[in-house]
């Protein structure tokens, strides 16, 4: 088979940084848009993005793109995809996507459209009526924007922020794909000493920790294209292979955490021991007032409350302002994010470089302080 074409969703903000993840896996052509990677590649290269991409939301296979302007457009576009080569006679292949600024406005009829398209291609290809789906699963998911249809195939599953360590968190999680992002914005090195006096849940600490280890984010656990049948289990069994052979055993790299709420450090404590990073770790009950570093020259990465969820505005204002005390021009590097709009003014001083990110539905900025 001629090397395929994958699309690889992200986070408004995170295209730049996926994108340099993908190239130095392999990735051919790589594309870069709003929310969004493309790339070509081998299956090799698509057991080792989802088992490595710390900052994509799933790996995608792109069957086609077309124009759509009725119905009867989007059901011969997916008609004419080659389907047969992915899906088998006895495959389930269920559909799910979304439509934005297009005229073919209601979901669940292009689902029933792009189903009912699958099915006629794949019974002229089969010679069959029916199909029992009792097989593997092979997503169908489209896009339609502004009346152009993109047609993938889902290899991953459930979506790569799923690491398998987070089972548990506190009110107001970070996203494990957004914190890895911000990790690889500040350089986290083998050699790096790390902190994050709001550890939460945990997920800077543990994020960074991985990065700095090259512990691949999805080494243990499994993809939907596991279950392919025209992917040869040997390739996951090498591209795995490869990720163990790859981890930095002997970095040096330690984290420090902090939290107000002595649960916060408890749940940190028993993630990262789930994540494999515990030894690396060290952990304690403060409040911001105490922070402080160990040495010159560490990296310092924090999600503190917004005033939105857990504090209210004035005390997420006041969090700033000790912040802004304690985090000492110079020696350290700072990566902070929040969604006020007057954060340097009372953090006390203006940011070095400002960069635009969303934590879920909330706009916010990453202020970096070098």
């Amino acid at each position: 088979m001629n090397k395929l074409k994958y699309l690889c969703p992200c986070l408004f903000g995170l295209e730049s940084v996926l994108s340099g993840e993908i190239k130095r896996l392999g990735g051919e052509d790589v594309q870069v848009s709003d929310g969004k990677v493309t790339f070509y590649g081998d299956f090799s290269l698509l057991a080792r993005a989802n088992l490595n991409l710390r900052t994509a939301e799933r790996v995608l296979v792109v069957l086609g793109h077309f124009a759509v302007q009725s119905f009867e457009d989007l059901f011969q576009g997916v008609k004419a995809l080659p389907l047969e080569n992915f899906i088998g006679e006895k495959d389930r292949f269920p559909v799910k996507g979304w439509s934005l600024n297009s005229k073919l406005a209601s979901v669940p009829d292009c689902q029933a459209i792009i189903k009912k398209a699958a099915v006629e291609r794949l019974k002229e290809k089969y010679g069959i009526s029916w199909f029992e789906e009792s097989g593997s699963l092979f997503q169908i998911q489209f896009s339609i924007l502004k009346n152009e249809a993109t047609v993938m195939l889902d290899t991953t599953g459930a979506g790569l922020h799923k690491r398998g360590y987070r089972r548990d968190s506190n009110e107001a999680p970070i996203k494990e794909t957004l914190a890895a992002g911000i990790i690889d914005l500040a350089r986290v090195r083998p050699d790096s000493i790390f902190y994050d006096p709001f550890c939460g849940s945990g997920t800077f600490l543990i994020e960074a920790a991985a990065k700095a280890l090259n512990i691949a984010p999805g080494i243990n656990r499994r993809f939907a294209a596991e279950k392919w049948p025209l992917i040869p289990p040997e390739i996951w069994q090498e591209e795995r292979t490869r990720c163990f052979d790859q981890v930095r055993r002997d970095a040096s790299f330690i984290a420090y955490g902090s939290d107000i709420d002595p649960a916060c450090v408890s749940l940190t404590e028993e993630n990262a021991r789930k994540a494999g990073v515990g030894s690396r770790i060290r952990l304690k009950r403060a409040d911001i007032k105490e922070f402080s570093l160990q040495s010159e020259g560490g990296i310092v990465v924090c999600n503190p409350p917004y005033g939105e969820r857990l504090l209210d505005v004035k005390q997420a204002e006041e969090l700033y302002h000790v912040m802004g005390e304690r985090f000492v021009k110079g020696r350290a590097n700072y990566y902070i994010i929040s969604p006020h709009e007057n954060f340097e003014r009372i953090f006390g001083r203006p940011a070095t470089k400002r960069r635009k990110l969303y934590n879920g539905m909330i706009r916010c900025q990453l202020f970096l302080y070098f």
